[in-house]
């Protein structure tokens, strides 16, 4: 099992200068040139799937019959687990603080009662990175709740990057990390684009997110609307599946959406936000669609090296929203 990786901001500035110092952040785990290169095994693809109605509510008890899943267009026969997911989960919350992420310190403060919805099992466990124009680790993986809650509250500025393919890239390392019997989430909270990026490139990511099983919810906010208090109208909701068939169509993406396309890629979800009650109302659907995903699984047919476009739909019309993976990669063997 694996998981998905979300990110976050919180508490104002000076709420902050009325705290203690912060403690200096741990360093960053660093994957070296001869570190083993994370790819899908072609003999099994991951696809935790959610079928949503309109009204928000999942639809439970499919089985394997009652999807389709095409890989490069080619339907697959696939295998479906019994129940829900239910491994303990390793997630990873990374978080802006740079740029204008500051106006957004005040939700962060809060997240960590609603991080608990994540971490439902006694054996998961969090982790918190914050960055700029680098990374930071605030937090190592723990299950002490209070812990997080003192770290969220204790947050610092930055500067003005918001260096998110950097980031992502070192949250799948840092997940890499953790037990092959956890699910790996990221749980991304940034604005959309990048600034500042400089150790990875976007085809690269595609690369390794594509071949990883780390799920990614974003949560994003924008600079301008931040600024100027403004209701978000766009709920991030329209999430199109397998429509990604190149590499240079996703590259573009990345340039003007980087939240939403790794959440798309991975099979998780991009949600946006103005406000503490929508902030607040986003990380708990977030949560809460983490753990009613179908967990699908296929050998293909066609092991090619390189990019695999996926397709996944319910095989009767149930007036239902698939969201699942667009995309995975497979190594050269």
């Amino acid at each position: 099992m694996k998981l998905v990786a979300l990110s976050f901001l919180s508490s104002s500035f000076l709420y902050a200068q009325q705290l203690p110092p912060a403690e200096a952040p741990l360093p960053m785990p660093h994957a070296h040139a001869d570190a083993p290169t994370l790819h899908m095994n072609t003999t099994e693809v991951l696809v935790p799937t959610l079928v949503e109605k309109k009204d928000g509510d999942v639809v439970y008890g499919l089985r394997a019959n009652d999807f389709v899943v095409e890989d490069n267009g080619v339907a697959q026969k696939i295998r479906v687990q019994e129940e829900m997911d239910t491994a303990p989960v390793s997630l990873v919350v990374a978080f802006e603080n740079g740029g204008a992420s500051e106006l957004e310190f005040d939700k962060l403060a809060k997240l960590g009662p609603l991080l608990d919805l994540f971490l439902s099992d006694h054996r998961s466990q969090v982790a918190l990175m914050g960055f700029d124009s680098d990374q930071q680790l605030i937090q190592d993986f723990t299950g002490d709740s209070e812990k997080v809650n003192e770290a969220l509250k204790q947050l610092q500025p930055g500067d003005g990057g918001a260096a998110i393919l950097d980031t992502v890239s070192a949250a799948v390392d840092l997940l890499k990390t953790q037990p092959k019997e956890y699910r790996r989430v990221l749980l991304l909270i940034s604005e959309e684009r990048d600034h500042g990026s400089k150790h990875i490139k976007p085809a690269e990511l595609v690369q390794k997110i594509g071949g990883s099983e780390v799920l990614v919810l974003s949560v994003s906010f924008s600079p301008m609307w931040a600024e100027l208090a403004h209701d978000v109208k766009d709920s991030g909701d329209d999430r199109t599946t397998g429509m990604l068939p190149a590499l240079l169509a996703i590259v573009q993406g990345f340039r003007k959406n980087i939240a939403k396309e790794v959440a798309q890629m991975s099979g998780g979800e991009y949600l946006t936000f103005t406000g503490d009650k929508r902030f607040q109302e986003q990380v708990m659907r977030a949560a809460r669609h983490a753990r009613n995903r179908y967990l699908i699984t296929f050998s293909p047919s066609d092991p090619t090296p390189g990019l695999h476009t996926l397709r996944v739909r319910t095989a009767e019309n149930y007036g239902a929203k698939v969201v699942a993976r667009a995309n995975y990669w497979l190594e050269e063997q």
